[in-house]
């Protein structure tokens, strides 16, 4: 049995997109499945895209979501460097490609881009007109004599790959089967670049197979490059990792999801008040899902039960609505300590008077699904804010206008001369008081927690409220209920 080894290689060009970390996280987890390795690679070729600080976008983001490498460029291990640009600098892409030209399987190529821009054809696609250049293989006949010639005088060149015209090109995917193309189809396309850097198919290729990367886990947009690298491995004679290519991640209108959907990328979810654990579990399930049909996992679970074979072909859909109950369901099972730790900005971001925070975060615990719905649901501990007396009118407690005026006015005055202001001292003075009149206890507590409220939809009942303000906000805010009645 080979050793599963797996990677996660992305570019350092910003956030990291929901669709990168699925392709990070089902990488991690079918490795970890099996016992294997778990490699980060980055790929940093594109210097053009390089972004300054990416780098530590991506090692904070792993570290977050618990997808902990086991070779890296931060940790090193037997395959290195882990980093493509200091990879090209140690001349091991330029090796591999002067071997595919000393094959026969690649060639120099000299055309500049004015030559280019002749080849450029228009297509219609869906609908569509798109420009493409399909390179015709000019300087693939150029005689030994002027390729030196050419060297020689510094002409700027890229290698090409040497791709047959007729035929098919085979490769098989664990998800899709044998996926067949058209060998004309397939474009020379550019292994070295201008700038000495490789390009992305080329550098993968090389990579994955020095570094024993036995299943390659990508998005399923990579399928129609697959057959050229299918023919590098061919050509240099190495053994064909494991393809997995994972289902487009649309957003609910079924768009590709992108930048402007405002959540495509793991930064944007947690700076929406997202938990990390709730995201990675919500990611592995765009596409893929347990045979037992469990939702809520850790990424223990994750381990344990991953099987890429259950992976979908038809696009995953986004469900902003799913991922935000997802979130609640981890905040309602959260440490108390630590949800206290993490709610703290966010009530004082509503509250700034002296009242016990740590007893409003344990009522807000079970009913938000996000951080920010925090300041929303505890603000009028902060102020009393303007309401319409409307809302003391409730169907199914029997109140209105007229008797929820009448019991403000015969409970102020308990409140008044009421010295223990603790839940459960109110509750009782307040039972008593229900008991007396022979009142239903919504009755009663309804029209009072809307004075001291000012809402209809609260995260704690009448009594509780109360003691968070105090016998003194208490009674202010009564008398304020009684004075918009008698209005």
């Amino acid at each position: 049995m080979v050793k599963i080894r797996t990677r996660y290689a992305p570019s350092p060009t910003g956030r990291m997109h929901v669709g990168n970390l699925r392709t990070a996280l089902y990488a991690y987890l079918i490795s970890k499945h099996e016992g294997g390795d778990y490699i980060l690679r980055i790929e940093d070729t594109d210097q053009e895209r390089y972004v300054e600080g990416a780098t530590e976008i991506i090692y904070n983001t792993l570290k977050e979501t618990g997808l902990i490498h086991d070779e890296g460029p931060d940790i090193g291990g037997p395959v290195g460097p882990y980093v493509q640009s200091e990879r090209q600098k140690a001349g091991i892409y330029m090796q591999y490609a002067k071997e595919l030209i000393d094959k026969g399987q690649a060639y120099y190529c000299f055309c500049d881009e004015e030559r280019l821009k002749t080849l450029v054809q228009k297509i219609e696609v869906d609908g569509e007109v798109k420009e493409i250049s399909v390179y015709d293989k000019h300087c693939l006949h150029l005689s030994q004599e002027e390729i030196d010639k050419n060297l020689a005088e510094g002409k700027p060149f890229v290698i090409r790959q040497n791709n047959p015209t007729e035929g098919t090109t085979t490769f098989h995917d664990e998800l899709y089967g044998d996926v067949s193309v058209e060998n004309k189809e397939l474009d020379d396309m550019i292994l070295i670049k201008s700038d000495g850097y490789p390009t992305y198919n080329f550098a993968n290729v090389v990579d994955d197979h020095l570094m024993g990367i036995t299943h390659v886990v990508r998005g399923n947009e990579y399928i129609s490059s697959s057959p050229k690298y299918n023919r590098l491995y061919d050509a240099f004679g190495w053994e064909v990792p494991k393809y997995i290519h994972c289902p487009l991640i649309t957003d609910e209108d079924h768009h590709k999801l992108s930048k402007r959907s405002g959540h495509s990328s793991f930064e944007d979810l947690i700076e929406q008040g997202f938990v990390p654990e709730a995201v990675v579990n919500f990611v592995a399930l765009l596409g893929w899902s347990p045979d037992d049909n469990t939702e809520i996992m850790s990424l223990e679970d994750l381990i344990a039960k991953f099987d890429y074979k259950r992976i979908n072909k038809s696009p995953a859909v986004f469900d902003y609505t799913k991922l935000k109950w997802m979130n609640g369901e981890y905040l309602k099972k959260m440490d108390d300590k630590l949800f206290y730790d993490q709610a703290l900005p966010y009530l004082k971001k509503a509250i700034t008077k002296p009242l016990n925070l740590e007893k409003i975060a344990s009522m807000v615990k079970t009913r938000i699904e996000i951080w920010p719905d925090i300041e929303g649901m505890v603000d009028f501990f902060e102020t009393l804010p303007e309401y319409s007396t409307d809302i003391y009118c409730h169907k199914k407690m029997k109140t209105d206008k007229e008797s929820s005026l009448m019991v403000l006015k015969e409970v102020l005055p308990l409140l008044e001369t009421h010295e223990d202001y603790s839940n459960d001292a109110l509750y009782e003075m307040l039972s008593a008081y229900i008991k007396e009149k022979e009142f239903k206890n919504g009755f009663v507590l309804w029209p009072v927690r809307i004075a001291v409220c000012g809402k209809e939809m609260t995260p704690c009942g009448a009594t509780e409220a109360m003691e968070i303000l105090g016998k003194e906000e208490t009674i202010a805010r009564i008398k304020k209920g009684i004075e918009l009645l008698e209005k």
